[in-house]
C-alpha cells in the first residue's frame, strides 16, 4: 500500500451508548486521530478565531457550546430561570427539544467558506487556509489488509479535532435570526436546541407561533444538509400546579410525524418534567447511585482505597455534582433522598466498606 498522504484523516469509531447495538454501524461515531502537530495548530487557529469572535461579538449570544465560561449547566440555568419566572406569573410554556442527527457530519464545506467570510467576516490568506483546510481530504477504510477505493470528502468537520466543534457553531449561525422573527425564546448547546414561548392560559393558541418556527428551522435545516431528528423531538407543557396546563396536551407535527407532550423529557442530561420540581431527575440519581454503590461492594474486597475512591468518583459523585445548581429550589423531601447517599450509614450499608473506610469516604463526598 502507498504511502499514506498528509491529509489522510485516520478514523476510529465508538459507540454513541452503551446500551446500543454494537452490530449496527449507525449507533457509532467517528472520531479523527489527529497527528500531534495538527492539533498545535489548530489550537493556534481556534485561538485566533476565538479571540476575533469575542472582539467583534459575532458569536450567538445563546449558544452555549464550545464557548469559555458556558456549559450544559449555565444553559440549563438559563432556560430554567426563565421557565421558573413565566410560572410565577401564571404563564404557560411550551418547551421543544430539537435534536439533529450527525450534524457535524453533514456540514457543507462551500455554505460553510461562505459563513466565515459573508458572516464572520473572514478573507484574504486566513479564508485560504480554510479552504485549504478543508479541501482535498479524502477516507478509505481499511480491514487486516482489504483496502477499499477512496472517496472524497465534501461534507463534514472532523468530530475529535480541535476547529471542528468552533466551525459547526459557526455554520449554525442564522439559526438565532430565524427563531427571533417569530418572539420565540431558544437556548442552544452545539446541535441541541431548545425553543420555548410562554403565554396566559387564556392565549394558548398562540403556541402556533412556535410550531410555524420548527417549520422554518426545518427548512433551512434541508437546505444547509441538516437533518432535523424528529424521533428524538420532545414536548414538554410547564407551568403552575394549579393552572390549566395539568389537562393541557399539545402535538407537534414534524416530518408527517405526531410528536406529543409528554409528562417528562431529558433535556441535556437532566429530566424536565411539567412541575419543575425535578422530582423524576432526582430519583434517577439516586437510582443509578445506588446501582453503582451496589456493584463497587462486590468488588471492594479486591480494591485498594484509592480505586474505591476513584470509582466513587467516576460513577456516583459525578453524578451528584452535574447540573446540581438546578436543585436549589427544590423541596427538602427530594434533596434528603440525595442527602441521604451522603450518609456514612448508607455508604457501608450499600458499598459493605470496613468501618476504618468510612472517614475517606466523607472526604471523597
Amino acid at each position: 500500500m502507498s504511502p499514506k498522504p498528509s491529509n489522510w484523516l485516520l478514523l476510529s469509531h465508538l459507540i454513541k451508548k452503551p446500551q446500543l447495538d454494537p452490530n449496527e454501524l449507525t449507533n457509532y461515531r467517528p472520531i479523527s486521530n489527529l497527528p500531534f502537530l495538527s492539533k498545535i495548530l489548530e489550537k493556534v487557529v481556534s485561538s485566533q478565531l476565538s479571540s476575533f469572535l469575542q472582539k467583534y461579538d459575532i458569536c450567538e449570544d445563546f449558544q452555549s457550546g464550545f464557548r469559555p465560561y458556558h456549559s450544559t449547566e449555565t444553559a440549563l440555568i438559563r432556560v430554567t430561570n426563565d421557565l421558573l419566572l413565566s410560572s410565577d406569573r401564571g404563564c404557560i410554556s411550551l418547551l421543544v427539544l430539537l435534536d439533529l442527527s450527525a450534524a457535524f457530519d453533514t456540514v457543507d464545506h462551500n455554505i460553510l467558506l461562505n459563513r466565515l467570510e459573508n458572516y464572520v467576516g473572514i478573507s484574504g490568506s486566513a479564508l485560504a487556509w480554510f479552504k485549504s483546510y478543508l479541501s482535498d481530504r479524502h477516507q478509505f477504510v481499511a480491514v487486516n489488509e482489504e483496502v477499499s477505493y477512496r472517496s472524497q470528502v465534501q461534507y463534514g468537520v472532523p468530530q475529535g479535532s480541535v476547529l471542528g466543534p468552533l466551525l459547526f457553531t459557526l455554520y449554525m449561525l442564522p439559526l438565532g435570526d430565524i427563531i427571533r422573527k417569530y418572539g420565540v425564546s431558544f437556548h442552544c448547546y452545539a446541535d441541541d436546541t431548545q425553543l420555548y414561548i410562554s403565554l396566559r392560559p387564556g392565549e394558548t393558541y398562540q403556541f402556533e407561533k412556535l410550531m410555524d418556527c420548527v417549520v422554518e428551522l426545518k427548512n433551512w435545516m434541508t437546505s444547509n444538509f441538516l437533518l432535523l431528528n424528529s424521533e428524538k423531538t420532545e414536548v414538554l407543557i410547564i407551568g403552575p400546579k394549579t393552572s390549566a396546563c395539568n389537562n393541557l396536551q399539545y402535538c407537534l407535527i414534524l416530518d408527517g410525524c405526531s410528536v406529543n407532550s409528554s409528562s417528562s423529557v431529558r433535556n441535556l442530561g437532566v429530566l424536565f418534567d411539567g412541575n419543575l420540581s425535578f422530582e423524576n431527575h432526582i430519583s434517577s440519581i439516586c437510582k443509578t447511585a445506588f446501582f453503582h454503590l451496589k456493584n463497587i461492594s462486590k468488588l471492594r474486597p479486591m480494591l485498594s482505597m484509592s480505586n474505591a475512591e476513584t470509582l466513587i468518583h467516576a460513577f456516583m459523585t459525578s453524578r451528584l455534582d452535574y447540573c446540581n445548581a438546578l436543585l436549589g429550589g427544590c423541596s427538602a423531601r427530594k434533596m434528603q433522598q440525595l442527602e441521604f447517599l451522603l450518609e456514612p450509614k448508607s455508604m457501608i450499608i450499600l458499598a459493605r466498606f470496613c468501618l476504618h473506610c468510612t472517614g475517606s469516604l466523607l472526604n471523597i463526598v
